[in-house]
């Protein structure tokens, strides 16, 4: 089964703050639900745009689109 890499894409002069929280909230949130996430981190691709980033099991997809609603998504290999 395949992994899938979930995106939440933050923009502004605190887009790297605010998703550095926003992976706290993904810890807590998987601890929570006892769900299996990995590599939570963040991703900055400029000063004014980072990301926060958690890949899942292809299987969880549906489950975790629902509740934690990303702004995207891709296959990861």
């Amino acid at each position: 089964m395949g992994k899938v890499k979930l995106i939440w894409d933050f923009r502004g002069p605190n887009g790297k703050r605010t998703a550095e929280h926003h992976c706290v909230h993904l810890h807590d949130f998987i601890k929570m639900e006892k769900l299996h996430g990995e590599a939570i981190k963040v991703v900055e691709f400029s000063e004014m745009h980072a990301a926060a980033t958690m890949i899942i099991k292809e299987e969880d997809v549906t489950v975790m689109r629902e509740k934690l609603k990303p702004h995207r998504g891709q296959r990861v290999e």
